[in-house]
């Protein structure tokens, strides 16, 4: 388990991943037991020494190896086919929506809503509610991703100009670490999301509260580190509500104070961290497409203390 969630495919957490878990859990005991079987009789064979066998017991022995090796491959196709069927069983209306776009090297995440001035765009954290399926389109803006949340689901490739759909579920309340499970580039394996699982209730309180712009500034330090935010180049790539912030070059930043990660799953969004990563996020996440932005201590501090406002 990660310091942010659980992602391990085989502690499951939602009926997909079950289907997946399962087959392997099957695969490995028969694993187990053919290797056992041959041990053995590879141990039986050396015993014998140089004795001669009768040719009759041999064919008869061999063939009935052959055999149960078949039986044995079929019955794990099927089961690899059942499982597959399972995964794509999950359908109908889902109360929520989500279309998931890869980008390099994060996601955005835009919960749809009518009318469609109620939709949310978050980065990086996918909040679902427990027991309810999740309806994800997914989409890619560059290359090649590939959605794993492993405790949810199996992986699910994301293809420029190939959009497509997977239903997501969660049994249980918790933290779920995905990653992007296709080579995509630099920063490939810092293109990390969280599925927070929420029961019913919190969730659409959270849905709520995120479609709320972002709250007025509570003094002068935080008003003046707004300004510095709507006049630098912060403006030029990221949106926040109830601003002129309009740019989807970078993740939405509004209620960004709320969120547990920086940088796609690279850092715990702490001051210090949030720092760094605007002075110079190249230091941190080489290749990433925000430049460094110097800013002036007083500047930086203002901006800071604004940014950390917006829950």
């Amino acid at each position: 388990m990660t310091p942010w969630g659980n992602d391990s495919s085989l502690d499951v957490a939602g009926p997909q991943a079950g289907h997946i878990a399962s087959v392997w859990w099957l695969f490995l005991g028969v694993s187990v037991v053919v290797y056992v079987a041959v041990m053995v009789a590879l141990l039986l064979g050396l015993s014998r020494g140089e004795r001669a066998s009768n040719l009759r017991r041999r064919t008869f022995v061999v063939g009935g190896a052959v055999g149960v090796t078949v039986l044995v491959l079929l019955g794990l196709l099927a089961k690899s086919v059942l499982a597959g069927k399972a995964l794509t069983a999950m359908t109908g209306k889902a109360e929520v929506v989500v279309h998931v776009i890869g980008r390099q090297w994060w996601w955005e995440l835009q919960y749809q809503a009518d009318p469609p001035s109620q939709m949310v765009t978050t980065a990086n954290e996918l909040h679902i509610p427990v027991g309810k399926p999740v309806l994800l389109q997914l989409d890619s803006r560059d290359v090649i991703h590939s959605f794993w949340v492993p405790a949810l689901h199996g992986k699910r490739d994301l293809i420029p100009g190939h959009p497509s759909t997977t239903y997501i579920q969660a049994d249980r309340p918790g933290i779920y670490r995905g990653q992007c499970a296709e080579f995509c580039g630099d920063q490939h394996a810092r293109m990390g999301m969280l599925v927070i699982a929420e029961a019913p209730d919190d969730f659409y309180r959270w849905l709520s509260h995120a479609r709320a712009p972002a709250p007025e500034p509570a003094d002068d330090l935080a008003r003046r580190g707004r300004e510095v935010f709507l006049r630098g180049p912060c403006v030029m790539c990221h949106a926040v509500s109830g601003t002129i912030a309009a740019a989807s070059n970078g993740p939405d930043l509004t209620h960004v104070a709320g969120r547990l990660t920086l940088g796609a799953g690279t850092l715990a969004n702490k001051r210090g961290h949030l720092a760094g990563w605007i002075l110079d996020s190249q230091a941190i996440k080489p290749g990433n497409h925000m430049p460094p932005v110097p800013l002036a201590a007083g500047d930086l501090q203002a901006l800071l203390t604004y940014l950390e406002s917006q829950k």
